[in-house]
């Protein structure tokens, strides 16, 4: 995009959100990241309601299981808090951990962010993935233990969560944010003295004000919502088309269609307005990558 053109695609999302005042769904700090991102660039202001508990919609210790699936629990705090505060916009964002479904013992951290617009029946969720976390625990039987743990998942600018048991997460039970040796080796021994089996658990606090690495996510997720509003309908103006990949390369051997990417087509949900736009660096498939030549 040429800066005429990004210039007056700036202007039109300022002129579609006009100034409007939206509310940020968090109790974590994660304004830090995404305001700073978001609010230039569509020109709104975000506000941090005053109360306002994400915890209720899920922990990642475990203590308060999630609202649902990721997207499910993302929009239900976008919506809670955009009603709590009377305002229209509401921005919330949601983290998971699971296993690399391609690099086997690696951890994906997925973020989604969402802006959701209940005056213009908008909702675009922007998301980021990386391996680039300190997700882990581990069981140890003393301080010495849990401390050589947590230098080495980047304690203390990441905080550390203690766990008396491991699998029965009541509040008591659970000490959070610790973020210096005196609060963890307090920690660890009260969760040792409690244990019935000599050791206790240290993990990761994946929570954003604890965690630098997730904040990072966070603000990629953030970047990613932002060019996704960028992305304006031609036909009706509207923000948020959808990029979706268009497979079907054809092989330059044979001339069968493959798997790979020959285009990228933008559809707008508001006018059904559809544009395609053809890989113009590659005109054919390396045969490698056919089913009929390389089964």
């Amino acid at each position: 995009m040429g800066q005429v053109e990004d210039c007056q695609t700036r202007q039109a999302v300022h002129a579609f959100f006009a100034g409007r005042v939206g509310v940020l769904a968090t109790m974590h700090g994660k304004e830090q990241v995404i305001a700073p991102l978001l609010c230039p660039a569509l020109g709104i202001t975000l506000k941090v309601p005053q109360g306002f508990n994400t915890d209720r919609f899920g922990t990642f210790t475990g203590d308060i299981p999630r609202a649902g699936n990721q997207v499910e629990a993302l929009r239900a705090k976008a919506l809670a808090a955009a009603e709590q505060c009377a305002l229209t916009i509401g921005v919330a964002s949601e983290g998971s951990f699971s296993p690399h479904p391609l690099l086997p013992f690696a951890t994906l951290n997925l973020e989604l962010v969402l802006l959701l617009d209940r005056e213009r029946r908008l909702e675009l969720i922007g998301e980021a993935a990386t391996t680039e976390t300190n997700y882990a625990r581990r069981a140890v039987k003393s301080f010495a233990e849990a401390l050589e743990f947590a230098y080495q998942a980047g304690f203390p600018a990441h905080g550390m969560v203690i766990k008396a048991h491991e699998l029965h997460n009541q509040p008591e039970d659970l000490a959070k944010g610790l973020n210096t040796e005196a609060r963890l080796e307090q920690a660890v021994q009260l969760a040792l003295d409690k244990s019935a089996t000599g050791q206790t658990f240290v993990e990761t606090d994946m929570r954003a004000h604890f965690n630098p690495l997730r904040m990072k996510c966070i603000a990629a997720a953030t970047q990613n919502l932002v060019d996704k509003v960028y992305n304006l309908c031609p036909a009706c103006g509207y923000p948020g088309r959808t990029k979706t990949f268009v497979r079907g390369l054809p092989c330059g051997l044979c001339g069968e269609a493959t798997e790979q990417v020959q285009g990228v087509e933008h559809s707008c949900s508001r006018c059904g307005h559809k544009t395609y736009e053809a890989d113009l660096t590659h005109s054919a498939a390396d045969p490698r990558w056919c089913a009929h030549c390389n089964p």
